[in-house]
């Protein structure tokens, strides 16, 4: 078994653990050692029973020997921010995946690394996903769907055949995304939102049809 920990102790840290919990079930592959957070109060606290908080980013770049890592932080441009901050050669960055995860032609799906996928997730035929992108439960992605990094994608998310995703979007709780729509970088798709038309990159949108929104 390697050695794993988890950066962000908060809830989707937890969520991850339990992630791990399931992964170990099927095959026994990663020893838990703890957390690491940026809140530098959390440091020798305990996570539930999960592990022990060990520290920032900064004893994280110390950390002397191999390490896989999932970072499980919600905020897109956060996540991006954490990745830039982890230097140390040591780390490790695994796809972690659900063991319920459906793959309808694994021949042409393809990811880069980083990747959290959650309990039931789907994806049909010839989909890719990039670094860092979080698909949080029940996601789907439909047929040639395109997805850059550090995207995340709360549960019940649809996205619909032929759309392509960029780099630091948010998709809340049961957003839907119509098919063959492009759709750029750091926009939010509220819960429940259905996206009919390519947004504008840096906005919220909200509704049925999903309307840009500023609140």
């Amino acid at each position: 078994m390697k050695d794993i920990a988890i950066f962000g102790a908060g809830g989707l840290g937890k969520e991850v653990a339990c992630l791990i919990q399931r992964i170990n079930e099927q095959a026994p592959t990663w020893r838990l050692i703890g957390f690491f957070d940026d809140n530098p109060d959390l440091k020798g606290r305990a996570v539930l029973h999960f592990g022990p908080c060990l520290g920032t980013t900064e004893e994280l770049n110390r950390y002397p020997q191999p390490l896989a890592l999932a970072i499980a932080i919600g905020n897109p441009q956060v996540l991006r921010q954490v990745v830039g901050k982890i230097q140390n050669p040591q780390i490790a960055f695994p796809n972690l995946i659900h063991p319920s995860f459906s793959i309808s032609d694994p021949e042409t799906f393809q990811m880069g690394r980083g990747n959290i996928i959650q309990a039931n997730c789907t994806v049909t035929v010839d989909v890719k996903l990039g670094d860092f992108n979080i698909l949080n439960g029940s996601v789907c992605l439909g047929h040639d769907a395109r997805v850059g990094s550090y995207n995340m994608l709360m549960p019940g998310v649809r996205i619909s055949g032929g759309v392509t995703i960029g780099d630091e979007n948010f998709f809340g709780v049961y957003a839907v995304v119509l098919q063959q729509l492009t759709i750029g970088h750091r926009i939010r798709l509220g819960a429940g939102s259905i996206l009919m038309k390519r947004p504008k990159d840096g906005h919220l949108y909200l509704g049925n049809p999903a309307i840009k929104t500023e609140l």
